[in-house]
């Protein structure tokens, strides 16, 4: 089953750390947990979860996922989301250095040479 959702509807607490997941977050909501992966994939493996840079399957991301043992369960919504960002990473965020608490630590290292530099 896809999502048949797009991220330009407006849904923007279905966004999470740069990952839409769409009418999948309400899906996991009301499903009953624990929840076998192999179940979560079966049910909703064709979910679209959008990133700052593609769209991805559910399948996708979590059904290559090496597992201690076979038979993983999550134990809430929290848990399969936790499981998505982890798999996406750092990848789905556009703006990985990006803070809002002033400069990074590249920009301060610049400006710290250019004030060293300023002093002589």
């Amino acid at each position: 089953m896809a999502n048949d959702q797009s991220s330009s509807d407006g849904t923007a607490d279905s966004r999470e750390l740069g990952v839409d997941f769409g009418s999948l977050k309400d899906e996991l909501a009301s499903e009953t947990y624990p929840l076998e992966r192999e179940t979560l994939l079966s049910k909703y493996g064709g979910y679209e979860i959008e990133t700052n840079r593609e769209s991805q399957t559910l399948q996708s991301i979590l059904g290559g996922q090496e597992m201690e043992t076979d038979s993983h369960e999550y134990e809430s919504a929290d848990a399969v989301h936790q499981a998505v960002l982890n798999m996406i990473g750092s990848e789905a965020i556009e703006r990985e250095e990006y803070s809002d608490r002033g400069g990074s630590n590249r920009d301060q290292g610049d400006e710290a040479e250019s004030q060293n530099e300023q002093s002589l």
